[in-house]
């Protein structure tokens, strides 16, 4: 599997872009604070749904972050799909994932949105289900009380084993693999946290167990999304039946002025 990353540097216009392959992911990440668009620029290509529910946030930092966040994901799709970013239409699964309204556009393509203080992130699969989660490394946040009450006893003890001044950064790499790993699912905070334990390591993530059935470790693959510092972020993607698990990993960085 291939994980190609690029950066959304402005809103001016994206290129024509090709949807990855099929055993490729394509991430691309997008400042928001300080904005590397102007978010009014965007607006525009947002539903009125959307323009509505950006309103509603109370400071302006925060519709910014929405506004960019799901502007880039439009104008994204829109240049995988050839269609104009407003043309784009949603719908949503059962537990409230959006995906492309496939009555509006005949397309293979699905795609993931996160975004934290100062960094959004879209993720885009050809063919299989696909989650992203990106996390702002915080320094007032009661790390220790959470994974207790959330994570995996795997986890938890893998956590305890590292040198206390690693716990920190390496509480927020697990949170955002089990995120990944739960919105590529498409059930949300309903899948329980603690029935699969996901990797802490900096470079190797990985969805090591799931229960009830063990076997569904082995049909996704994960990966550490490499962020500006301060960030971590993960992807994980459904495993290709004809891959195999011990494939080498391909990463590319790319910025591509939009």
């Amino acid at each position: 599997m291939k994980v190609q990353v690029h950066q959304f540097a402005d809103g001016s216009g994206v290129p024509s872009l090709s949807p990855p392959e099929k055993n490729t992911v394509h991430v691309w990440h997008a400042r928001t604070q300080p904005a590397c668009v102007d978010p009014s620029q965007l607006a525009p290509m947002l539903s009125e749904d959307e323009r509505q529910r950006a309103s509603r946030f109370r400071f302006q930092k925060n519709r910014d972050e929405f506004l960019i966040s799901h502007g880039m994901l439009r104008m994204l799709l829109g240049s995988y799909l050839s269609i104009a970013p407003q043309e784009v239409c949603f719908q949503c699964g059962s537990h409230g994932k959006p995906e492309l309204d496939c009555t509006a556009v005949q397309s293979t393509l699905s795609f993931n949105i996160s975004h934290t203080d100062g960094l959004a992130l879209c993720a885009f699969s050809s063919r299989f289900r696909i989650g992203v989660d990106v996390e702002k490394v915080r320094k007032d946040f009661n790390t220790t009380e959470i994974a207790e009450r959330f994570f995996s006893l795997v986890e938890r003890e893998a956590l305890r084993g590292l040198p206390a001044q690693e716990q920190h950064e390496a509480f927020f790499r697990c949170w955002t693999r089990k995120e990944a790993y739960i919105k590529a699912l498409g059930e949300g905070l309903s899948h329980p946290l603690h029935q699969f334990d996901v990797s802490l390591t900096k470079t190797a993530a990985a969805l090591l167990a799931t229960r009830p059935e063990p076997s569904d470790a082995g049909q996704w693959f994960m990966h550490a999304v490499p962020l500006p510092e301060g960030y971590v972020g993960a992807v994980a993607v459904e495993m290709p039946a004809a891959v195999s698990s011990n494939e080498p990993l391909a990463l590319q960085r790319e910025s591509l002025h939009s």
